[in-house]
């Protein structure tokens, strides 16, 4: 595996939960898929876990270098966590186009949070 470019995002989670409170579903549904939505909802830290997959998500924006711009869609990229909790990434639209196009075949992800913020790291790899 070849290390291709590396992104990383720190997101205040009251900001979050604001964008919530004032935007509600609208919101949501335009951020997070339905399993992102449903794994927050099932946490009594549900604000915590939004921020967290919103800060992998601009970290992955970073790493493949567009930023959210353009055709892609938030819901582009979604973050779920295999049998272990460990997050994995999920890739579609306009965003699985750009990372093919940059020889990326897996980004992986690592999330961790503090009293208030989340941060992601994210790395793309080639085969």
């Amino acid at each position: 595996m070849t290390l291709i470019a590396h992104g990383i995002d720190l997101v205040d989670f009251p900001r979050i939960e604001q964008m919530v409170q004032r935007h509600g579903d609208r919101f949501l549904d335009r951020v997070f898929t339905p399993a992102e939505q449903r794994y927050a909802e099932a946490s009594r830290n549900a604000y915590e876990k939004l921020a967290g997959r919103f800060a992998a998500k601009e970290a992955i924006l970073k790493l493949v270098g567009t930023g959210w711009r353009g055709r892609i869609a938030w819901t582009d990229i979604e973050v779920v966590n295999n049998p272990a909790g460990q997050p994995i990434v999920n890739l579609s639209g306009e965003v699985r186009k750009i990372a093919e196009s940059l020889g990326i075949t897996q980004i992986s992800v690592s999330i961790t949070h503090t009293a208030q913020f989340a941060i992601a790291s994210a790395v793309a790899l080639a085969q």
